[in-house]
């Protein structure tokens, strides 16, 4: 696990970046980012989470629907969550508060 994997935690809120556009493409959502012209694919639970975000207040209340919707430990959404969040920080996709 990378040093900013480790450092994404549930008490913080998402934000989803100006830079990017989001086009769903049956149950899966496509992201262009605009900065790096570069495209990125999410499954339908990263589809979910993603459209979670605009929503949500921290991260914390992301994980509480994911676990009353999606039947798997919580500790494995949990880690789930916050690698994707990671992943989306990395790409510049979204920024973490």
């Amino acid at each position: 696990m990378t040093a900013s994997r480790a450092s994404v935690t549930l008490a913080q809120r998402v934000s989803i970046s100006d830079e990017v556009l989001a086009q769903e493409v049956g149950d899966e959502i496509v992201l262009l980012d605009l900065a790096g012209e570069r495209y990125f694919g999410l499954d339908p639970v990263g589809t979910r989470i993603w459209g979670m975000l605009p929503e949500s207040a921290d991260l914390a209340s992301v994980l509480a629907q994911l676990c009353a919707e999606f039947d798997a430990p919580q500790a494995q959404i949990e880690a789930d969550l916050l690698a994707l969040i990671a992943a989306l920080r990395e790409a510049g996709l979204v920024t973490v508060d």
